[in-house]
């Protein structure tokens, strides 16, 4: 394991039963108060948006805006928001997708992103895949090309990445850490 992954893990809590029995949630909140692990997540993930010659980055919503704003700013990109169906004023491009339960859609200002954009899309977690998932059709209804995935970690007993394999059409996927 490397200093970053100890570091980033040691600030991960785990929180029985939340939000429901049964359920492990690995709470970053510790991770983003400490300003030497945030700082060092950031820059693992602007790294990648460098590496991937991406031109922006989209955080989804919502804790993939927390990340995704300071990577933008470290990689010297712009930043754009995949938001919840209904929060974007203006014209917007959305894409429902399934849910484990049901289904949910969200949203990009499809004037923010052009053909020659390469985006890379930042999260917390890849869970089972579908937001991400969304989020790739979104920018590439946008016209602009898919750079990758990064995120802070993996759940890998989800399936998410399997999930994504043809949506990202040879793009990587980047996990700092898989559970």
């Amino acid at each position: 394991m490397t200093d970053i992954e100890q570091l980033l893990l040691s600030r991960i809590r785990d929180v029985a039963d939340y939000p429901e029995p049964g359920v492990l949630f690995k709470d970053i909140t510790p991770l983003l108060a400490d300003p030497a692990a945030f700082g060092a997540l950031t820059d693992a993930l602007a790294d990648i948006a460098v590496r991937e010659n991406a031109t922006k980055v989209v955080g989804l919503e919502a804790r993939g805006f927390i990340l995704g704003a300071p990577v933008a700013v470290r990689a010297g990109v712009g930043f754009i928001p995949v938001r919840k169906a209904g929060k974007l004023p203006g014209a917007t491009l959305s894409q429902a997708y399934d849910l484990e339960y049901g289904s949910a859609e969200i949203e990009i200002h499809a004037e923010d992103l052009s053909g020659d954009d390469r985006v890379l899309v930042v999260d917390d977690v890849l869970a089972t895949g579908g937001t991400a998932e969304a989020s790739l059709t979104l920018i590439r209804r946008a016209g602009a090309r898919v750079a990758g995935v990064a995120v802070l970690m993996e759940l890998g007993f989800l399936g998410g990445r399997t999930r994504l394999e043809s949506s990202l059409d040879g793009a990587p996927l980047e996990a700092l850490l898989t559970i």
